[in-house]
């Protein structure tokens, strides 16, 4: 009987891991699309949990709209992301976004972070600039700015390799 308790109670609770901001980067430890390591990254990283029960991790909203935009004829059951000063994960579409923030952005060239509310996103952009915006105007300007970023990324990338290219000489 303590058992069956003990399974029920851990099925029930697993689900609520992503909201208390526990188990994820554990369970995917590396951004699928780019590698890096979404613990290093965690206060700009996502969770895609779709209905099916398939979950991505990734390090950052451009990263996050990579896999949405693949995954179109998939569900979305939600989307979580890190609240900026806590790392904890929050629920994408009712955090506070500050985007164009002097930070620097993570897989683009403009900062994207979230916060758990909009008392913290403007606390936070009294200190570093940046726009207030929702989790679709976040996304949007995301993909706005797809192309000018994997171009950015591709010269950074093509930049490195050349430089390890140099240390073998």
């Amino acid at each position: 009987m303590k058992f069956l308790v003990s399974t029920l109670a851990m099925l029930l609770f697993i689900p609520a891991l992503p909201a208390l901001g526990g188990g994820d980067i554990e369970e995917i430890p590396a951004c699928q699309y780019c590698g890096m390591d979404r613990e290093k990254f965690g206060q700009t990283r996502m969770l895609i949990e779709y209905e099916k029960g398939s979950r991505i991790g990734v390090c950052s909203i451009h990263d996050a709209a990579v896999d949405l935009s693949q995954s179109i004829s998939k569900t979305i059951k939600t989307i979580w992301v890190a609240d900026y000063n806590t790392r904890k994960l929050i629920d994408a579409e009712k955090a506070a976004w500050v985007i164009g923030s002097d930070l620097p952005g993570v897989m683009s060239a403009k900062s994207r972070v979230a916060f758990a509310g909009k008392a913290e996103a403007s606390a936070f952009q009294k200190d570093h600039g940046g726009e207030i915006v929702s989790f679709d105007d976040a996304i949007d300007d995301t993909y706005d700015e797809m192309w000018k970023d994997i171009k950015m990324i591709r010269e950074k990338r093509a930049k490195m390799k050349s430089m390890k290219g140099m240390k073998g000489m």
